[in-house]
């Protein structure tokens, strides 16, 4: 894999990851809820089920390109059609999402009760945890529960496997070794996800106040349906010149 190929990939899921989605949001949830040191615990655990659901990716396309090419060449089809009809939702959907209201109403409750909290005179009602997640706990968890929940909130979004198998190939050449590649394409998605997930974590709240200004959160979402496309366009290039060749 050439640098350039890296760089391009790297800023395209730079950009991605920016998105809200669960991940970020219970990022952002449990740092406002138990603080940055404690939330460490869910980064780690979200990191984790990530990296599981990656290695299941590429173990796929390492065995599907060694034993089945010509299957190689529909997942990249499938894959391209499938970023397609991301790139249309993301475009036509740019608009606030649920996710980011949910966090502004979260961010609200959790400073009023604290606002409470500080203002009353025997402080006995100490301020509960909110909740973004259905895996959530009620009350302040352990660094076990907060890991544990990390990696399931990860793991349950099946859908990152159908978006690795769509959005990998295109960053692999399959006729040189795979694993150095592999390796690299893990580092710059992992350093990408790393940083917006501290960046929830420190400072979600003035991130969904950044995005409710204008429209930039209609334009970042725009942004990566754009990449999907091009992405996609990219993909049906290569399966059609494999039939020509």
């Amino acid at each position: 894999m050439s640098w350039h190929l890296f760089a391009v990939f790297f800023a395209s899921t730079f950009l991605i990851s920016a998105t809200p989605g669960p991940n970020m949001l219970l990022a952002f949830q449990y740092g406002m809820n138990y603080g940055v040191k404690r939330t460490l615990w869910t980064l780690a655990g979200l990191s984790l089920g990530l990296f599981i659901l990656l290695l299941s990716t590429l173990l796929g396309l390492d065995v599907i390109s060694r034993q089945s090419p010509w299957l190689l060449t529909i997942i990249k089809a499938v894959g391209a059609i499938y970023l397609i009809y991301l790139g249309i939702s993301s475009w036509r959907d740019a608009g606030y999402g649920s996710l980011m209201s949910d966090a502004k109403e979260l961010s609200a409750e959790v400073e009023a009760d604290y606002a409470d909290y500080a203002t009353s005179e025997d402080r006995v009602d100490v301020p509960k945890p909110r909740s973004l997640s259905s895996a959530a706990t009620k009350i302040a968890p352990s660094n076990t529960t907060l890991f544990r929940t990390g990696v399931w909130v990860s793991l349950s979004n099946p859908k990152a496997i159908l978006f690795f198998a769509a959005f990998f190939p295109k960053f692999i050449n399959f006729s040189v070794p795979l694993w150095p590649q592999y390796v690299l394409l893990t580092i710059g998605l992992f350093l990408s996800e790393t940083i917006w997930q501290i960046v929830y974590t420190l400072g979600g709240k003035k991130l969904a106040s950044w995005l409710d200004v204008g429209n930039r959160l209609a334009w970042l979402n725009r942004g990566c349906g754009v990449i999907f496309i091009i992405i996609a366009a990219a993909l049906l290039a290569e399966v059609i010149n494999s039939f020509i060749a």
